[in-house]
Parts: C-alpha cells; structure tokens; sequence
C-alpha cells in the first residue's frame, strides 16, 4: 500500500513538473514573438485612404505585414488583404489573454451623407437587428457555427457632427459561451470613402476600451483636399449608405461578402452590424483556458 502512495505522488509531482515546465516554454515562446514584433510610434503614412494615422498617446502600431502575421498566423483567422495596421496599447502584448487592439482599414465607399444622423431611432435599430441575427441562427446552425445573440448596445451609438466621426459598441454572445465579445466601431467620414477602426476585444475590456476612445478618434488626419469637408458633387460618388445604414450594417449588401462570412464564423466573431467588425475568439478562447487553469 506504501509503495502504492508513493508512486502516486511522485506521478503527481512528475505531472505538476511537466505542466511547470509547459507553461514556462509557452511563457518563453510569447516573449520571444512579442520581441520580434517592430511597433512604430509617430507619423503613420497608411497605404489607403490618403490619410496619415497619428499614433495616439497609450499605443503602439503594428504595419499591415505585422498585422496580418499577428491576425492570421498568431490568431488563426483568414486573411484579409484590408487591413492596413493595428493600434496595440502600449502595456499589453498581442500574446496576453487580456490584451486588445483596434484594427484599421479603408472602405473606398464613396461620400457617406449625414442627413439622417438626427432621425435615427437606435432602440427600435437594435430591435430590428436583434430579429434579423435571431431569424439567420438557423442558417448558422445549420452550417455548423454557434448562433448568435446580440445582447444589446454595450455603447449607444453617438455621431459627431462636427468631426464627422460615428461610433458604437456592440454585445455580442456566441453559442453557449459564458464571456461576451465586444464589437466596438469606429468610423471616420472622408470624401472618397471611411476610415474603419474595430475594437478587438471582449466585454471585460470595455471600460479600457471606451476610456482610450477620444485619443484613437483624432489619430486619422486625411491629407489636403480629401477631408469630408472637400466632397465635391460634380465629380464625387455618393456611397450608398448613409449614417443610419452604416450603424445597421447594410454593408453586408456588398457582392461576395456573405461568402466570406461563412468563411469567417468558425473563427471570427462576427459583428452582425457591419463590415470588418469581427472580433476573435482568440480571446475567448484563452480567458477560458486560464479560468479553467486556475480552478484546476
């Protein structure tokens, strides 16, 4: 019978030894991919959008390479040739399961007009939208994905006039999953299309994310002759969407990008209310691990 105990315990010190030593070399790993990340600060010159990105107090950017190494490669999700950087903040690392990033792109759309900012009734908008991502479950399901539970507003949308800027955040359940995703939105207007900055993030970072949302909304610059302010109807396009369809997320309109959402649910937590505005299981994913870790 001694000798039984005591090769239980030494199995279990040889299984507590081997988990130590795992999470040490994963421990190593992140620092050594977080050590070979370039993080720029300054003067951005982006690819699209003949803008120039500010990177705001608080934050590093990664370029549209990094990015995509750490969207795709680190996180596991498709790539998508759109985006042009990522804002990390600066005391986390991609590899941390509490960290978060914006992710910034350009949407060639055309002139967005305002009109309807005034007339928009965004409790009966989400109403609308919570039928829509409810009526589509079936379909998800049936294609193997979690349905989806738009849970509500996690921020009112607000549109700035004078900046012509609009944000909004969205709560978003995937499947039985206990930790809620956040979709937090940011459009920036411009004269030729919109600047479009998703938070990457989950519920438990909605107040870091809301409290570093005046410094990210001042980071894009568009260039001389291409602000909002420069449209010019004799030779502009006018996108197809205005202030109300962009909260709505009548993007999804666009040809071929259903098809990539069926490509992206498996892995991306898809924002029903707009274009680019997934936010990663990885998240999820890993506060469970260490939740589970930390009962065990």
């Amino acid at each position: 019978m001694k000798k039984i105990i005591l090769s239980l315990l030494a199995l279990i010190v040889m299984n507590m030894n081997s988990i130590a030593q795992e999470e040490d070399s994963t421990e190593l790993r992140n620092k050594e991919i977080e050590n070979s990340l370039i993080y720029k600060t300054g003067v951005i010159e982006l690819r699209q959008g003949n803008a120039k990105l500010t990177v705001p107090k608080g934050f590093r950017f990664l370029d549209e390479k990094q990015a995509m190494y750490v969207l795709t490669d680190l996180w596991g999700n498709p790539a998508d040739s759109t985006i042009l950087g990522l804002l990390v903040p600066a005391n986390r690392s991609v590899m941390d399961s509490n960290g978060w990033v914006f992710t910034i792109s350009f949407d060639e759309m055309g002139y967005v007009k305002d009109d309807d900012a005034d007339d928009i009734d965004y409790d009966e908008l989400l109403k609308e939208q919570q039928k829509e991502t409810n009526d589509e479950n079936p379909e998800r399901i049936k294609e193997g994905y979690d349905p989806i539970d738009l849970v509500g507003w996690a921020s009112m949308p607000f549109y700035d006039k004078d900046k012509k800027i609009l944000h909004w955040a969205k709560e978003l359940k995937f499947g039985e999953d206990s930790i809620h995703t956040l979709n937090y939105n940011l459009r920036i207007l411009g004269r030729k299309g919109v600047f479009v900055l998703n938070a990457v993030a989950s519920m438990d970072e909605l107040s870091e994310v809301k409290s570093n949302i005046n410094n990210v909304i001042d980071c894009v610059e568009f260039d001389k002759g291409h602000s909002y302010f420069d449209f010019d109807p004799k030779i502009d396009n006018v996108a197809a969407w205005t202030i109300g369809g962009l909260v709505a997320g009548k993007l999804l309109a666009k040809a071929g990008l259903f098809v990539l959402l069926l490509k992206f649910w498996k892995l991306i937590a898809v924002a029903v209310a707009g274009f680019g505005g997934g936010i990663w299981k990885y998240f999820k994913k890993k506060k469970a691990e260490n939740k589970s870790i930390d009962r065990e």
